[in-house]
């Protein structure tokens, strides 16, 4: 779907992405990471037109992107950053709804995709529709921002560390929610980040930069287990790498199943990361697992989850 052709950008003289080859596919989550000053927002940025490429061909659809016009290509691309950059006068309802208005759609059409975004989002419609800005939180802020991005049901959508300035708890749960959605609509999603958790949680493909290059892309578990440089294991952190491993499988993976023990169950959803912090606060060695229906699927055993650490 977008296509990185030998690309190139300069500031000042100094190249900031060089001959950049990057494919992205339809319905991929690609996470771009890198130490900063490596060009992840520069090749983000580049993508809808907001930073011009000094040499090369980026194509979207097929079509090189100098054929669209800038505005034209900025519709058909969803874009959220830190900052969210909500208009401050307006409310919600009307912040959410900026681009619908501007392609012209009818009033009922686009109070009805508010409606639908904010249920989404987990924003209550009558709570919140008439609010201003500074009457959410940050982490309510960063959902009408996500929330106006997909207003007009955008092909792709952008994210330049949206998070970042959000309290770790906000900030998972924004994560769990921009996951959901990829999942829902497989609409394509490049998103750049600094947290390597975050990219190994979300990411269906990971890039890693650094100056203005392209060390290693694949999968979180390519990433983490094939490290093709001593910079990129050092990258995503050699000594810990069992612990992130286990972020990346789920609990339902590890189940016995049809075995039951006594205890406050956990979802086979949860990651077995999350697991060995339920069995470290427990002091227990098996949990009782169900699934998103409150079913019972069986019993997780923490030295199943230790065997699969040390496996990886």
């Amino acid at each position: 779907m977008i296509h990185f052709s030998r690309v190139s950008k300069h500031f000042a003289g100094k190249a900031v992405v060089r001959d950049l080859d990057l494919n992205i596919a339809k319905g991929e989550f690609t996470v771009l990471i890198g130490t900063s000053g490596s060009g992840k927002s520069t090749t983000l940025k580049m993508i809808n037109r907001l930073v011009e490429h000094d040499r090369g061909q980026i194509t979207f659809a097929d079509e090189p992107i100098e054929k669209f016009r800038a505005q034209d290509l900025r519709r058909r691309m969803g874009y959220a950053i830190q900052s969210i950059g909500l208009f401050p006068h307006w409310t919600v309802e009307e912040n959410i709804a900026t681009v619908p208005q501007l392609l012209k759609w009818p009033k009922a059409k686009i109070r009805d995709r508010v409606t639908e975004l904010m249920e989404l989002l987990h924003l209550d419609p009558q709570q919140f529709r008439k609010r201003y800005p500074h009457q959410l939180s940050g982490g309510q802020q960063q959902r009408v921002g996500v929330a106006r991005a997909l207003a007009s049901d955008p092909e792709v959508l952008l994210m330049d560390e949206p998070f970042g300035a959000l309290d770790p708890v906000t900030r998972a749960t924004l994560q769990q929610e921009i996951a959901r959605i990829h999942q829902l609509s497989g609409r394509t999603i490049v998103l750049v980040t600094h947290d390597i958790d975050e990219a190994l949680g979300l990411a269906d493909r990971i890039v890693l930069l650094s100056d203005g290059q392209i060390v290693q892309q694949g999968t979180p578990l390519e990433m983490l287990t094939q490290p093709a440089t001593p910079f990129v294991r050092d990258f995503f952190g050699r000594s810990d790498v069992g612990i992130k491993l286990l972020s990346l499988a789920r609990v339902g993976d590890r189940t016995r199943r049809g075995e039951s023990v006594a205890g406050e169950p956990v979802l086979a959803s949860m990651t077995l990361r999350e697991a060995l912090s339920v069995f470290v606060a427990r002091h227990t060695e098996q949990l009782p697992v169900i699934d998103d229906n409150q079913q019972s699927l069986g019993v997780l055993h923490f030295s199943d989850l230790v065997a699969e650490r040390e496996n990886a």
